[in-house]
């Protein structure tokens, strides 16, 4: 045992080796990159400012804000910061960039476009949003701004390419608090389904994909279900355990004849009808494989009916997946699907798969990207700050995806010679899930003057 152990840590080690050369043309490549999202800037210093940004956020700043950057590359902080918090530039028209290129790269038929709201733990009253709500990174009520966020999801990627402030009731109505923030006198209360729905429409055509999902919060109302349905979108939306529903598919009661109508199945609790399921109602599907073998799931599908304010709402398919963690403990995943019944449980299982990978996203955006290390109070500064970082996501998912593509052949001898102009950067390699893409953050070592030659 200890011996092949041996032997899989050197496999595993030789694999995350790096070759200088995945470096060389780094900045050149930022500079390529950056230039179709920094013309729809208007002004020459907005330009300047978005590049110096992101290459911030992409440095080894230890905090990703608009005055620890510009302190990093030897620029007036006020600048920077007025660039971010309060200067009047579209972020819109960038998103609809990376839309675009996210469609054109990653894009698959069948792709999945994945909904989930993501919060960022703030301390005081004064950012635009907060509120003490439920905090999903700290698995408590805190206090918090919440995103809504779209992802894109194919089987080689996933990427975020789109996001919405959620603004609580209490800040809708709070005149002061909404100009010390600048929020927009069109801005109004919506619910999360409602942003997501915009989202949709927004960046759905841009994005080639056959399915919608998100998670129980998204998928508990049934209206949302229903928009999506008369939208002809395909969705795959989890739910809570408490949802009730009726069985379509199990023997009603015994009727006797001439005492009014037959009986139908009763309504209970997703979980409670999960727990009177058999063995054999359980088919087991496999999902990927892994270091020790084929990762395999459990999924049962039925034809169910909820209500839908008090009367029996449309037909839907049931899908619970259940699967076993490394510490033994079993889990179940609850979904409503307007899909055929006859869809191949592999399908539900790819997609329900993807549901989870949004997750990915938010951990690469956070911990490579500066994603919640912002530190700005006003509505433009969060917009400005979260687009920027996409941005910035988005390049170090293309750099990673270059890396793997490099032939051997064409690796060069190591050591700082190699490295030429771009001898400030480095890579740092990580996995996050089994089987997930290789994700990396670039981290400059020195100060330099500048992020990009102009």
């Amino acid at each position: 045992m200890d011996r092949r152990f041996e032997l899989r840590k050197a496999e595993m080690l030789t694999d995350c080796e790096v070759s200088p050369a995945v470096f060389r043309g780094v900045l050149a490549r930022l500079e390529v990159f950056a230039k179709p999202f920094v013309t729809c800037l208007r002004r020459p210093e907005q330009r300047k400012h978005a590049h110096t940004y992101l290459g911030g956020l992409l440095s080894d700043v230890e905090r990703k804000n608009a005055e620890a950057i510009a302190y990093r590359y030897d620029e007036e902080r006020q600048g920077l910061q007025t660039f971010i918090g309060t200067a009047p530039w579209e972020y819109q028209p960038l998103l609809k960039e990376l839309a675009r290129q996210v469609g054109r790269t990653l894009g698959e038929a069948d792709g999945v476009l994945a909904l989930d709201p993501s919060a960022f733990p703030k301390k005081g009253n004064h950012s635009v949003g907060v509120k003490r709500q439920w905090c999903g990174r700290l698995g408590k009520v805190e206090n918090c701004q919440v995103g809504v966020f779209l992802a894109y999801v194919s089987r080689r990627e996933q990427a975020l390419v789109n996001m919405r402030l959620y603004l609580p009731k209490e800040w809708i109505n709070d005149r002061r608090r909404r100009k010390e923030c600048g929020v927009p006198r069109e801005v109004r209360y919506q619910t999360r389904q409602h942003m997501a729905l915009e989202m949709l429409e927004e960046q759905g055509p841009l994005l080639p994909h056959a399915w919608v999902t998100g998670d129980d919060e998204m998928g508990l109302p049934a209206w949302f279900r229903q928009e999506l349905r008369h939208r002809g979108e395909r969705y795959l939306l989890a739910v809570p355990g408490y949802v009730s529903i009726r069985d379509m598919e199990q023997e009603p009661p015994p009727y006797n004849p001439g005492h009014g109508r037959p009986p139908k199945a009763r309504f209970q609790q997703i979980e409670r009808w999960c727990r009177a399921l058999s063995a054999k109602d359980w088919r087991e599907v496999e999902v990927r494989d892994t270091e020790k073998g084929p990762l395999t799931v459990a999924i049962v599908t039925r034809r169910v009916v909820t209500m839908l304010e008090e009367k029996v709402g449309d037909e839907e398919v049931l899908v619970v997946v259940r699967w076993t963690e490394e510490d033994g403990t079993v889990r179940h995943d609850y979904h409503f699907s307007n899909a055929p019944a006859d869809t191949p449980l592999a399908e539900f299982a790819r997609v329900a798969r993807a549901e989870h990978r949004i997750e990915q996203c938010f951990e690469r955006g956070k911990t490579d990207a500066g994603l919640a290390e912002y530190q700005v109070r006003t509505w433009l500064g969060w917009h400005h700050h979260v687009t920027l970082s996409l941005l910035a996501t988005w390049f170090l998912i293309g750099e990673s995806q270059r890396g793997k593509k490099m032939d051997a052949g064409d690796h060069c001898s190591s050591g700082p010679q190699a490295l030429g102009s771009d001898s400030a950067w480095c890579l740092r390699m990580r996995y996050t899930h089994t089987n997930s893409p290789r994700m990396y953050s670039l981290a400059a070592t020195q100060r330099v003057g500048k992020v990009l030659s102009s």
